[in-house]
């Protein structure tokens, strides 16, 4: 018995049953594959949204900021860039007592400078700084990496700038330019880079500790050398009846074990003798100031004279040469006017 479903049915269509299929002249419309080329690898990097891999307030550092010693590199840092007048000391194995029997008598000593600074200028013209003044023990390993840091260290790269997206990313995020911080990568390239080439390097050697103004205040130097390391007449020590605490044995013993090395001012490196010449300036800053005004006034009164010296010379010149012609005509004229006369006489006789 025959099947009843036809096989054509399922049969795959003839070209020409395909091609006689109805197709709405309306609806009719010719499409065209367009060709996208793909897109290059400078565009993929352009087109790239800058971002940034890490947090602004924790960006990755090159030294691990967990340890002691980075946040001791980021402390000296700081302070050497905000601190205008540093004095090292080296002391030797002071005591807990000594130390504070020598911070109370430096206190003391800054105290008086501020009261007389207050007095005469004024509260309105005058800030006192002897709070801020302050005589610290220092780590030497840490504050010399510190100090080149500081020194040599000028970032170009703004502080938190994205970084454009690279096609295989940054292998290490502790490599990113766009990190400028003391912990950071750059920093400790520079610093290597510079190793044992500052002045201070020699000095900073053994147990040291540092004695920090906020301005360069020579009054506040004079009242701190007066206490730490004293020398007439500039310089001396409290006597005993103005001073006793100044004389008991722990402050005594404590200055005994301490050694003025050298200074920090402005960026400038100073020897003992130019810590001291800073203390004896006379006036402070004000005093400073009269003497540089006293200076520039010398300098250009010497080169208006220079100036003046050729043009003054000529007229001096040309005035001698006018007046000796004139003197050597004088005696011509008296000649002829005698001559004259003698004439005149002789005529008066003849007749």
């Amino acid at each position: 018995m025959p099947p009843r479903i036809h096989l054509q049915s399922f049969a795959r269509p003839s070209s020409s049953q395909s091609s006689s299929r109805f197709v709405c002249v309306q609806c009719r419309h010719a499409t065209a594959a367009a060709t996208v080329p793909a897109p290059t690898e400078s565009q993929i990097l352009n087109s790239a949204p800058s971002t940034q891999r890490y947090s602004q307030i924790t960006p990755p550092s090159h030294r691990d900021p967990a340890y002691r010693k980075s946040q001791l590199l980021r402390t000296y840092v700081s302070l050497l860039q905000t601190t205008p007048l540093i004095i090292l000391f080296q002391h030797n194995n002071l005591k807990a007592l000594e130390w504070a029997s020598i911070r109370r008598e430096l206190a003391n000593a800054l105290q008086k400078v501020d009261e007389t600074q207050l007095k005469d200028r004024g509260p309105e013209a005058y800030i006192p700084i002897s709070d801020s003044i302050k005589l610290t023990v220092i780590r030497t390993n840490m504050f010399e990496p510190a100090l080149r840091i500081t020194e040599y260290y000028k970032p170009t790269v703004v502080k938190g700038m994205p970084v454009p997206a690279q096609p295989h990313g940054i292998e290490d995020e502790r490599l990113d330019p766009s990190l400028t911080h003391t912990l950071s990568r750059a920093a400790h390239d520079i610093a290597a880079k510079h190793r044992n080439q500052h002045p201070l390097t020699p000095l900073l050697t053994g147990p040291l500790a540092v004695l920090t103004f906020p301005t360069v205040s020579p009054q506040h130097v004079r009242a701190a050398l007066s206490i730490l390391a004293p020398q007439a007449p500039i310089f001396p020590a409290p006597t005993r009846r103005a001073n006793p605490g100044y004389h008991e044995p722990a402050t005594q013993e404590g200055l005994k074990k301490l050694m003025m090395l050298g200074a920090r001012i402005d960026g400038q490196v100073f020897d003992t003798e130019g810590v001291r010449w800073v203390g004896g300036i006379e006036g402070g800053i004000d005093g400073l100031r009269a003497q540089l005004v006293g200076m520039l006034q010398g300098f250009g009164a010497g080169i208006t004279t220079t100036l003046e010296a050729a043009s003054r010379n000529l007229w001096l010149t040309v005035e001698g040469r006018r007046r000796m012609l004139e003197e050597q005509s004088t005696p011509k004229k008296e000649e002829a006017g005698a001559e004259v006369v003698g004439g005149e006489s002789t005529g008066e006789k003849a007749t």
